[in-house]
């Protein structure tokens, strides 16, 4: 593959991560005792952390990444709260729904979301390599039924362009996949990662490219966000999921803002998840009957299209379940 100036900005921010959480309070202006240390590890970008109100410990997206002492102190929760280890199929292929399937290609995240369901994910046994990617493949090739891959992880964009088009042509040559599907926080979290290469590799693909964005708060979309968002529209479907989170979306007011901010940057809502109860994060809760209420609230100040699906994640059942 050519060389690609793009490429050294957003692998040079990933050298840039901050990882202490001492340095992101001194960053932010912050007080000491907002520190805290787990063994699910902080790791933030700078250009999110550019988007944070410096002095605001409650600031929105500050809560997202930052070590909480309540992680500490609270072993509530599941460390596997879909069940996914009854729905692996080989190592690294996720199948839970009729007609898909997933593939965790990578550990990586550009930032370390504390909700995160996965946060206890057993990724150490389910590394792809070269056997494993071949046998994943296989299996795609021999069930007729999957219309539709996933691509998952980690974050799937967090691979090189050369593994990633790989991925996505071996992926293209099989006839009775449609779609392939990438569920990534990139765009809102290293947006320099969207490069004029990475488009184009999407672009050239045989199959109808969808791209779930997670973003959970309107401050997360800023300029560059938007622009990296609206030129990657012009090529797949853009489709946000967010997580319902307690003291970060959880007001109607904050649910609508996001909505209409998605859409200016060619993003449709899709999914509002409820939480799903992983261990150690269970402090980011909101029960089922608020969340139906904060769901009617937006429902009646926005138009319908804006208006993502109340769902909740039920382990063994045969879809996503509608709350609302």
């Amino acid at each position: 593959m050519p060389f690609d100036p793009e490429t050294l900005i957003w692998k040079s921010s990933l050298k840039n991560l901050i990882t202490d959480s001492k340095v992101l309070c001194q960053r932010l202006n912050l007080p000491e005792n907002l520190i805290s240390h787990n063994p699910f590890p902080l790791r933030v970008t700078e250009s999110f952390l550019a988007r944070m109100e410096k002095g605001n410990p409650k600031d929105p997206l500050l809560l997202q990444v930052l070590i909480s002492q309540q992680e500490n102190l609270n072993d509530q929760g599941r460390t596997d709260p879909l069940e996914e280890k009854n729905y692996l199929k080989q190592p690294g292929l996720i199948q839970k729904y009729q007609g898909r399937a997933l593939v965790t290609v990578t550990e990586a995240c550009a930032v370390h979301c504390r909700y995160c369901f996965r946060r206890h994910f057993p990724y150490a046994q389910n590394r792809l390599g070269k056997m494993g990617w071949e046998r994943i493949v296989n299996y795609l090739q021999n069930d007729t039924s999957i219309s539709e891959i996933i691509l998952s992880g980690g974050d799937p964009l967090m691979l090189n362009d050369e593994s990633l088009q790989q991925i996505i042509q071996e992926l293209g040559k099989i006839p009775h996949l449609k779609r392939l599907r990438i569920h990534t926080r990139i765009p809102s979290v290293l947006p320099e990662r969207i490069t004029s290469t990475l488009i184009a590799i999407l672009s050239r693909s045989r199959l109808a490219v969808i791209i779930v964005v997670h973003i959970n708060h309107a401050n997360e979309i800023d300029t560059q966000v938007k622009q990296v968002c609206q030129k990657l529209k012009s090529h797949v479907t853009l489709l946000n999921q967010s997580v319902l989170l307690k003291n970060i979306n959880d007001s109607a007011e904050s649910l609508v803002q996001l909505s209409e901010k998605l859409f200016d940057a060619g993003i449709l809502p899709y999914y509002l998840h409820v939480f799903d109860p992983v261990r150690a994060a269970m402090h980011f809760d909101v029960p089922i009957e608020e969340a139906k209420i904060l769901h009617k609230k937006i429902a009646c100040v926005l138009p319908g299209y804006l208006v993502p699906k109340l769902v909740k994640e039920i382990p063994r059942e045969p879809y996503k379940t509608v709350l609302s």
